[in-house]
């Protein structure tokens, strides 16, 4: 069986009440990360604090981490009901960089959970089954340490066409580097939950590298059985811009270039002239694998070639 067969699940294997009373004495902490985004964020704190809080305890807390927003985005997840933490005054002793990342492991500093689950503030098409579905391995398999959420993304020509970074930057970086990986549907997913214990133990980059890094030093730490991935449905948010864009990959590249890329002419499959890539496709109700190879051969010098 592999990877993708054990480790892959959806939202629907595990009922609120199941996981309310897996859950015990474990902690649960949501943490949203936000920068201006006052029209989306009181209707994910206010979804979820009616949902998981006042009807079922599933959740603890729900804490959102303001990085740096100029808009009302602090008032509005406050009123709300949520925890609301300025990312720059939290332990100030240690300095402040602007970025996802920065907000994600500034909130080990001001939550109590012992799972950590995150989600984007940008949501506009989502329900609040993320949470329990991103909790439903972490509850109930001690193995597992992080999970990944999957979904179809739609976009302008098809349902998972929202993932640009991811499959033009990311997947291929992880056929290179870390194929181990490979099965992951969508590495960059912004809903994804960690044992405290693990992400207080890693480096954090302050941008929008944090899940990929995640992912790449929970292989090296914990193997590969510590991760999971839940299909979540359909999410819908807002999309950047086509130079935003080339920011968020920017930082992708320097995280990976810290954890090996630099090192990419040893780990390529050396006198081959094709890598596998690991792609993924809606087939009927489902996302399935699809395997392409890529050729990746090069021609020698032509003056050294004798006629």
């Amino acid at each position: 069986m592999t990877w993708f067969e054990r480790n892959t699940h959806h939202w629907g294997e595990w009922t609120v009440e199941e996981l309310a009373a897996a859950k015990g004495a474990t902690r649960v902490s949501l943490v949203v990360p936000a920068r201006n985004e006052a029209a989306t964020v009181g209707d994910l704190v206010t979804r979820v604090r009616a949902a998981l809080m006042d009807t079922v305890a599933l959740v603890d807390e729900i804490v959102v981490i303001d990085s740096d927003s100029t808009d009302a985005t602090a008032q509005v997840a406050a009123d709300a009901g949520a925890a609301v933490f300025a990312s720059a005054a939290i332990r100030p002793d240690l300095g402040s960089h602007p970025g996802k990342g920065e907000a994600m492991w500034k909130s080990l500093f001001v939550t109590t959970g012992d799972v950590l689950v995150f989600m984007d503030a940008d949501l506009v098409e989502w329900d609040t089954h993320f949470v329990p579905g991103l909790l439903g391995p972490l509850l109930t398999r001690p193995a597992v340490e992080l999970v990944k959420g999957f979904y179809e993304r739609p976009g302008e020509t098809g349902p998972l066409d929202g993932g640009r970074v991811t499959e033009l930057v990311a997947r291929p970086l992880i056929s290179l580097l870390h194929p181990e990986l490979s099965g992951l549907v969508q590495p960059l997913a912004g809903e994804w939950a960690v044992r405290r214990s693990l992400f207080a133990s890693l480096p954090v980059p302050t941008g929008y590298a944090v899940e990929l890094a995640a992912l790449v030093d929970t292989l090296s730490a914990r193997g590969l059985d510590a991760i999971a991935q839940v299909d979540l449905g359909t999410r819908g948010h807002r999309h950047q811009d086509l130079l935003d864009l080339g920011v968020m990959a920017t930082q992708i590249m320097a995280a990976m270039q810290r954890r090996g890329l630099d090192k990419l002419d040893q780990r390529a499959p050396q006198g081959q002239d094709a890598v596998s890539l690991r792609q993924f496709r809606p087939v009927d109700d489902r996302i399935e694998p699809v395997e392409r190879s890529v050729l990746v051969a090069e021609r020698p010098p032509a003056e050294g070639c004798s006629s």
